[in-house]
């Protein structure tokens, strides 16, 4: 075994190191290779090729060739970029590819609207600084259903939503309760939209002015101020929505609800985040901060 973890390990760390950290001899380790060498390649080959149609299959086939060598990192495979590319190829994993969706807000109206105080500063040092919201839909065979969500910048979780047949105000500030009862942020917390009549409305005003929030939205048309959501819908669609054809709004909203806290928020490698989920990023950072 120690022997094999060497030959796995080889391209990682140098062998000399492996075999004295292991208690074996080099010439032990390479008498070793000349006599399994070959075997243990095609065994270790064929181990790599099931990892990755298994992080195919979990990712729902939504992971690229950066990905998944991280994936396979993680799970102590050594493998590049180049390498996962071809294995993906070799096992016939192809990945899922971003179609274009139409902008849904409606900024023209004549009800008051917040500053653009966040003005892309989608950097945060802690959790429960800024959040920010947008609204989305989904087709099914009853009709639209609407989405809307709450991202917190810090760790890029959603913290709240809400599915609903009506694209109302209740909507935002659903999404928005379910973020609070959550994560019970403090007063001060900068919370970010798009200029939607929903996100103008009284009532969602009301809510932010009750909690002590700050309100901001997006310059008029530029959906830039708002990357962090306008990107989190387009890994939602790209990855589940596009390629399911949802009889019911309600196996849409099921479907939906899976991917947001089975595979977005506790298992998705997100690239900001140094390719880990968001749930295992604010754990780490939390755990780093009870060190110090």
């Amino acid at each position: 075994m120690k022997y094999l973890f060497i030959a796995r390990h080889k391209k990682t760390w140098p062998v000399d190191l492996m075999c004295r950290l292991l208690g074996v001899t080099r010439s032990g380790y390479y008498g070793y290779q000349q006599r399994h060498g070959d075997e243990e390649d095609d065994r270790y080959h064929q181990e790599l090729l099931e990892a990755v149609r298994d992080i195919a299959k979990a990712s729902d086939y939504s992971y690229g060739s950066r990905r998944m060598k991280k994936a396979l990192n993680i799970l102590s495979y050594s493998a590049s970029r180049n390498k996962a590319r071809k294995l993906m190829k070799e096992t016939g994993v192809q990945v899922k590819h971003r179609k274009k969706y139409k902008v849904t807000t409606n900024s023209n109206h004549k009800q008051p609207v917040f500053d653009n105080v966040l003005n892309r500063q989608f950097d945060v040092a802690q959790p429960d600084q800024a959040y920010v919201g947008d609204i989305t839909y989904l087709w099914t065979g009853e009709g639209w259903l609407y989405l809307a969500v709450v991202i917190d910048l810090y760790s890029r979780k959603v913290v709240g939503w809400s599915m609903g047949s009506r694209m109302k105000a209740q909507l935002v500030c659903d999404a928005l309760m379910m973020g609070i009862w959550l994560r019970r942020p403090a007063a001060g917390l900068v919370v970010h939209s798009d200029r939607g009549t929903q996100y103008a409305s009284k009532a969602y005003r009301r809510l932010l002015k009750a909690h002590g929030f700050i309100g901001s939205m997006s310059r008029k048309g530029d959906c830039w101020d708002n990357a962090v959501a306008e990107s989190f819908f387009g890994s939602l669609k790209q990855e589940r929505v596009q390629w399911r054809y949802y009889q019911t709004r309600f196996e849409a909203q099921q479907d939906v609800l899976q991917y947001i806290s089975m595979f977005y928020n506790s298992y998705r490698l997100h690239s900001y985040l140094g390719y880990v989920c968001p749930n295992q990023y604010e754990s780490e950072m939390s755990g780093l901060k009870k060190v110090a």
